[in-house]
Parts: C-alpha cells; structure tokens; sequence
C-alpha cells in the first residue's frame, strides 16, 4: 500500500442518521432492522438529503460516518475485509479509483451503471457517477477586476498575482486541476507551476474551500480557485446583500477548468450486498437525481435525464476540459508534485 496524503477532516465526525418509524418501514415496504454503513466523503449538505429521501423510500436505515474521503479510503485500505463500511460516497472520484486498484470495491449492478453517461463512471465498472461540480475563480471585484483575472491555469503563477492568490492545497478538490496541468504540461512544468503558486499565495495557503470563499467574500485576499458550488452556497447561507465575491470561469477547455465528479461505490467486504447496491441505484435514480437538483448543494445532477433546478449556469452550457476519467487517476500524481512544492 502507498503513502497517501490525509487532508484535514472538514465535515463532521460521525453522523448518525436514526431509523424510522416502523409503521413507516411497513407503509415503504423497507425490511426492520435492515441497514448499512455509509462511509461519506461528500459535504453533509448533498449526503443528508438523499440519505432521508432514500431511508423515506426503502425503509433502509443509513449509518453515516463523514470525514474527508482520502481519510476514508486510507481507513478502508487499512481495515481490508474487516471494514465496516459498505459503501464509499466521495466529492472526487480519485478517491475511488484508488480503492479500485487496490481491488477493495464490488462491481457496480449493471442497471445502476446505466443511469449515468458512461463517460462519468468507473471504466472498470465499479463505481457509479452521481453529480458533478466545476473549477471557476472566486474573486473580490474591489481587490481585483475580472478584465484583469488569469485566463489560463498557468497564469496563476505570474508574478504579478502575489500576494493576491487563495489557495488550499490540502483539499481533495485541487488534486484534479493539479492533475490535468500535469497531464498537458509535464510534471517538470507543474512543478513549476505549482512552486509559483506557492509563491503568490504566501499567507493565503487555506486550509479548505470554504475558507477561501469567505477571505475572497471579505476583501482579505483578492482571488482564489475553487470549485462553483462553494460560491453559490455561501450565498444561500450568507444572503445576496452580504455577497461581495464574483465567479468566472477561465478560457473554455482550459487545463485548469475541470469538471470534478463525485460517486459512490459499494465495498467487497460489504455484508449488505444487496442493500448497498439498492442505495446505488437510488443515488442516479430520478428520485435521487432530483433530490440533489433541488438541493441547497448547487450540484449538478448527472444522472436519469434530471438537470439542476437552482440557478446556475447549466451544465450543458459549461466548457471544461476534455480530461477524462481514467486520465484522472487515483490523485497520486498531483499528491506528488504539491508534496515536491512544498504545497503538502
């Protein structure tokens, strides 16, 4: 097994979500007693109400246990076939293409696959596309105008950015852009690149997104990169009067515009095979795809045809880069540079 990189845990430590009702078990046709353990990667937000929807639906009582998701591969990697989980939900699907190759994930049911464009999910089938998110510039139009924001990825490390640059390293968000740099540019060029970002950042190196969001949203620091949801939450929560922080997207097909998705996967080691793989199905269902376009997670959903009802460019409309999947991998590569820059 590998050394991997374990950022800070941002959501939570163990959330317990209660069984209901028996008389509502009896009326959804769920099976007393009947649960699983959910290892949550994904923000509490996203989780909390498709776990609900889906108990309301199965009857199925949901255990969660939230931490950040390379903590809860490494815990899986670490309890092999003793693992309590049974499924993985995760922000990143590098995450889960390292569980993948360390042969811990079961084969996801074919009719569950389906649900979601192949493009979005496991090449080898064992993990299932559920939603997706994309890399834009948060910045403070007093600091900062957008005529004079990067374009390009690169551009985050000239000189002329010092000082002004937000950045969080250790966020499991920031490996794909890493990686997509890497893949087009070089290693040498990315860590280059990536000593140049360090560089301008400075005092600005945070911790998570959210901290970035709330520093630019202050005036604290003029810019940063991360992913759109975390811009249009905080306006959920903070009220449009008290938004001070813009969006833009960088030159369409950018290496640093990536297109970030997140799945699920069920555990071989898993005892509950079959009700793993049912919330699975529920996750890229209509019900659960709509669950998450309703959400207050400004997500989008990617599955059974549902687009997102909240008011965001659409997903269609996005122009990221072509970086797929396999092309991804398992974040190794993007662990290694930002350890060599002294990012981690």
């Amino acid at each position: 097994m590998r050394p991997r990189f374990s950022a800070p845990a941002r959501r939570g430590a163990i959330v317990i979500v209660v069984m209901a009702a028996g008389w509502l078990l009896s009326a959804c046709g769920g099976s007393p007693g009947q649960s699983i353990t959910l290892y949550n990667g994904q923000h509490v937000q996203t989780t909390d109400s498709l776990v609900s929807a889906f108990e309301k639906a199965t009857g199925i009582t949901v255990n969660v246990r939230s931490d950040d998701e390379d903590t809860l591969a490494d815990e899986i990697v670490s309890e092999g076939s003793r693992s309590p989980a049974d499924v993985i939900y995760t922000e990143n699907s590098p995450a889960l293409e390292y569980l993948q190759g360390e042969g811990l994930l079961a084969p996801v049911e074919p009719s569950t696959l389906t649900g979601t464009p192949s493009r979005y999910n496991s090449p080898a089938g064992d993990w299932v596309g559920v939603s997706a998110r994309v890399s834009v510039l948060i910045y403070n139009p007093s600091l900062i105008s957008e005529s004079q924001l990067p374009t390009s990825i690169l551009q985050l490390a000239d000189s002329r950015y010092q000082g002004e640059l937000a950045l969080a390293p250790g966020e499991t968000d920031f490996q794909p852009v890493v990686t997509s740099v890497a893949r087009t540019y070089g290693s040498a060029e990315a860590l280059s690149w990536l000593e140049g970002l360090k560089a301008n950042a400075g005092s600005h190196i945070y911790p998570d997104n959210e901290t970035i969001a709330d520093e630019v949203n202050r005036g604290v620091v003029a810019f940063g990169i991360v992913n759109q949801y975390y811009w249009y939450r905080m306006g959920s929560e903070l009220g449009a009067a008290n938004v001070h922080s813009k969006i833009a997207y960088l030159a369409p097909h950018d290496p640093g515009y990536v297109l970030d998705v997140s799945g699920a996967a069920v555990l071989r080691s898993s005892i509950h095979q079959a009700a793993a793989q049912k919330f699975l199905a529920f996750l890229v269902s209509k019900q659960g795809q709509e669950t998450i376009a309703q959400s207050a997670s400004y997500e989008y959903p990617i599955a059974s045809g549902v687009t997102t009802a909240r008011p965001e460019t659409p997903l269609a409309e996005l122009q990221p880069n072509s970086i797929t999947i396999p092309e991804l991998g398992d974040g190794s590569t993007a662990i290694a540079l930002m350890q060599q820059a002294g990012l981690l």
